[in-house]
């Protein structure tokens, strides 16, 4: 991702405008982001300065025990706001740039993960909350079931500008603008090695899956690609008027 990110921004200053800006707000999910499991705070200070602005999370948010050392003075790192009451971090946050404020909520799903609080009815407060602030909303809907993603798609249209899921990375093909103008995609991707099974090295894979042994999964060598969305939002209504789905590959390693 941060080499994505220096490249968008590189070609967003060439002089003859051959390339499209850069982000206003760039928001990444970064429940994976320390080799594979949980974040740190190196991960996030070399993401910032990459140009992130907000990072969500999900169910790896608290693999790594450090971060309860510095999550609740990260004001723009999220955790899923359906945890339970009392857990460390923040499932929303509002940031401010330019006169333009973005409101962004972090939900889990509940389908084949951990049973949490309902993302829908979570989500529908914060929203109601956050729409009294700003009219920017984007909603990261951390979820296993396609069904519930989609779900949660239709079920905020109109409410918020987006609704982009995030878990599964492998990145869908179905970015679209629903009917009352929130942009969605049921999956934005994974920003990792591609030769993996997804990021994952394929021995411990195998290992696990066709030997049926423990094994201890390892980030996968070679190329590695960013995917992503960029979406066109209103300003003064928060509308989203366009969904473009990204994805950078890196150049192969020479030999």
């Amino acid at each position: 991702m941060k080499k994505y990110l220096q490249e968008l921004r590189r070609c967003a200053e060439l002089e003859d405008g051959s390339g499209r800006p850069f982000p206003d707000f760039v928001v990444a999910n970064v429940e994976n982001a320390a080799h594979g499991f949980g974040v740190t705070k190196e991960n996030l200070t070399e993401l910032r300065e990459a140009g992130v602005d907000i990072f969500s999370g999900g169910n790896h948010t608290f693999d790594r025990k450090e971060i309860f050392a510095f999550i609740a003075e990260e004001q723009y790192l999220l955790r899923p706001a359906n945890y339970p009451e009392g857990t460390p971090g923040r499932g929303h946050c509002l940031l401010e740039k330019d006169g333009v404020s973005l409101a962004v909520i972090n939900v889990m799903g509940r389908v084949f993960m951990e049973p949490l609080r309902s993302p829908f009815l979570i989500a529908e407060e914060l929203v109601e909350e956050l729409k009294a602030r700003t009219p920017i909303i984007l909603v990261d809907v951390h979820a296993e079931a396609t069904a519930e993603k989609v779900a949660m798609g239709w079920y905020l249209d109109g409410r918020v500008s987006a609704v982009v899921g995030t878990h599964t990375h492998v990145q869908t093909a179905d970015e679209r603008l629903l009917h009352n103008g929130t942009a969605f995609i049921t999956d934005a991707g994974c920003c990792g090695p591609t030769d993996g099974v997804i990021g994952m090295a394929q021995d411990g894979v195998f290992r696990r899956m066709v030997k049926q042994l423990p094994s201890r999964f390892e980030i996968a060598p070679g190329p590695a690609a960013a995917c992503g969305v960029l979406i066109t939002i209103e300003r003064e209504s928060g509308r989203a008027t366009a969904i473009e789905r990204v994805r950078w590959q890196s150049e192969p390693e020479n030999d």
